[in-house]
Formats: structure tokens, C-alpha cells, sequence
């Protein structure tokens, strides 16, 4: 893939994407932008005084700060999505059982789902944040078994892909960026990008 003509600042830089998540991959490519994965873990665990809304950012921000030295040349993206349902974080499940409860739990409901974007070279870094509220249908016990056995939405936060068949069948509503829930707001990175 090639850097498109609306982002040529970037053709001297090195963009780098600090996250193995394939959506973010996809989503990021689809901006035709040339980027390259490095991972560097980190512990993520979050202070208990941090309100819901606010991890998302300090996530994507811890990322990002405990990420090896940049050269100059050199652009990181981190991220951070969290799915907050009546004021609580709904995190990646663990087993089969925390997935169905989750899911269960936003079943005829709506949740609110954030995402937060680092965008940091070695002189500057900012942090661009995204909600959009998702409503869910009234999903049977049989759907969210079939899903959860089939699709093993154990990476992702509240136990569930936008983008797959549970998605398909029962996202009644969204009010907010599609992609902000699929864990990448392209149309802010984008802006970013345009005036690094």
C-alpha cells in the first residue's frame, strides 16, 4: 500500500501501529496509510480513583509512554477502547460464562463505548478521543451461546465484535461512529494525521 497524495507529509515518516488488534490493523491500512506493528506490553492495570470514562485515554496514553525510544523519524498510534455499561467497565472476558453475562447484560439495553488514540512522535504526542452509544436488541440465550462459542470473543472488550454476526443481528441502534466501536476512530486519526 501506498501513502495516499491527502497524507504526503507522511511519506519521510515511519508510522508505527502499538497494537496486535486486527481490526485496528485493517482500519488503520484503510487509510491508506503505510504503518508497520510493534508491540511492546504493558501492565494494564488501571488505578481504581480513574472514573469510566477517563481509562480509555489512560490507557492509550500508558501505551504510548511506556513505548521503546522513538527516532525522529518515527510516528506511534496506541489505542485503547473500553465498553462502560450503567457506569461500569465491561473488560475482555475470561471464560465462556463472563462473555454470556456480559453480553446478556447489554441485551435490550444501550452502553456507551470509548475510544481513545495516541498519536506521539519525539516531540509531541496527543490524545484524540471518541464515545458512540450502542443499542442492542433483546437478544435470545440460544444467540448469545451461538456467538460466543462460534466467534470466542475473548479479545475484545464486553465480549462482543461490532463488525461480526452478533453485531449483524442485534445492533438495533448506533449514535456515534461505527468504527469509533469497531476500536478505531479513522476520522479523527485521519485529521491528525493530515497536520503532523
Amino acid at each position: 500500500m501506498t501513502t495516499a497524495s491527502f497524507l504526503a507529509n507522511l511519506k519521510d515518516k515511519k508510522v508505527i501501529l502499538g497494537s496486535n488488534s486486527p481490526r485496528r490493523k485493517e482500519l488503520l491500512g484503510g487509510l491508506e496509510v503505510d504503518f508497520e506493528v510493534r508491540v511492546n506490553p504493558v501492565d494494564e492495570t488501571v488505578p481504581a480513583d480513574i472514573p469510566a470514562e477517563f481509562v480509555a485515554a489512560y490507557l492509550s496514553k500508558l501505551k504510548a509512554e511506556n513505548f521503546p525510544a522513538l527516532q525522529d523519524n518515527e510516528i506511534l498510534i496506541t489505542a485503547d477502547t473500553v465498553v462502560i455499561h450503567e457506569g461500569k467497565i465491561l473488560g475482555k472476558p475470561n471464560s465462556d460464562q463472563e462473555a454470556f453475562e456480559m453480553i446478556k447484560s447489554l441485551s435490550g439495553s444501550t452502553h456507551l463505548v470509548m475510544t481513545a488514540v495516541t498519536i506521539m512522535d519525539r516531540l509531541k504526542r496527543i490524545t484524540l478521543e471518541d464515545e458512540a452509544k450502542v443499542t442492542f436488541r433483546f437478544l435470545e440465550e440460544e444467540e448469545i451461546w451461538h456467538y460466543i462459542k462460534k466467534y470466542q470473543p475473548f479479545d475484545k472488550a464486553g465480549a462482543y465484535g461490532i463488525q461480526e454476526w452478533i453485531g449483524f443481528i442485534g445492533v438495533s441502534a448506533i449514535e456515534g461512529s461505527y468504527f469509533t466501536v469497531m476500536g478505531f476512530p479513522q476520522h479523527l486519526v485521519y485529521q491528525q494525521l493530515k497536520k503532523w
